[in-house]
């Protein structure tokens, strides 16, 4: 229950900046960040979208104000308020099962949302920071608060993977604490580095960055990961998750993942490299 309650105020982390910097940056003026800010706020209706076919789906068609919470993204709040109540209701009773799985429905939407919606915004502010204004007040917390809302959004995704083995134990406030740490300064640093490359070589990130993509799609193609069955959306998977592991690793196979964080480690240091000898 704390832990989702703090998935909770993760996710308002997560929209709070964004109304800020977009206030922001209509009071000084600035038309060009404030459109493309508007405009990272916009992939994050694809995770509202998936989570009404998945109330669709578990038999409960949405309503007009639930359609209404989506529209305006507060869709997994709603989600997080379910499961809190079900779990004070159960108090670790009988349908013990059925809160871990809507626990993890709202741990993998909130991670779809933190990828396609948090980290653009983060790395937008981010660069504003760097290379536009470096004394903004505004776009600074903005960026801090986003690093923190896509490191926990992480750490939330692997303490339900957790979960779901046999004979898991229950991670305790320090684990999570240092996951959450690990996860920010392994953000953090990516991050930075993409940021101070594009200041200096511009759009040459996008090669970088490009080389990187096809070298972890390729990667987790020779995987053989079977998550998505139908090919068309297999493909689509695996691009998706090698964008995604420009930033960070996440483990989408069952089983021991220490042989493939270390490939993951082994690259990402390699291209660090890269990056800081050109």
């Amino acid at each position: 229950g704390v832990c989702v309650a703090a998935a909770s105020l993760s996710g308002s982390s997560s929209h709070s900046p964004g109304l800020c910097t977009i206030v922001h940056y209509l009071v000084h003026g600035q038309l060009g960040w404030l459109g493309l800010t508007i405009a990272c706020a916009v992939p994050g209706y694809a995770a509202q979208l998936l989570s009404i076919l998945w109330f669709r789906a578990d038999g409960r068609p949405p309503s007009c104000w639930l359609l209404g919470l989506h529209l305006l993204q507060l869709g997994l709040w709603k989600r997080y308020w379910d499961v809190l109540r079900m779990a004070a209701k159960t108090g670790g009773g009988a349908c013990a099962g059925e809160v871990l799985t809507q626990h993890g429905d709202v741990c993998v939407l909130r991670l779809l949302e933190a990828l396609l919606q948090t980290l653009p915004h983060l790395l937008l502010q981010a660069y504003v920071v760097v290379a536009v204004e470096p004394a903004g007040f505004v776009p600074g917390v903005s960026a801090g608060l986003s690093l923190l809302s896509l490191a926990w959004a992480l750490v939330s995704y692997s303490r339900f993977t957790c979960l779901l083995k046999p004979g898991h134990l229950c991670l305790p406030a320090t684990a999570i604490l240092c996951l959450l740490l690990w996860r920010m300064g392994m953000l953090g640093t990516r991050v930075l580095a993409l940021v101070l490359f594009a200041r200096l070589y511009s759009f040459w990130v996008f090669a970088v960055a490009g080389v990187h993509w096809l070298l972890m799609s390729f990667w987790l193609v020779a995987q053989q990961t079977d998550i998505v069955a139908q090919p068309c959306r297999w493909r689509l998977f695996n691009c998706l998750v090698g964008a995604v592991y420009i930033f960070c690793y996440v483990n989408v196979r069952p089983g021991p993942s220490r042989h493939r964080v270390a490939v993951f480690y082994a690259v990402s240091t390699q291209g660090v490299r890269y990056s800081t000898w050109m």
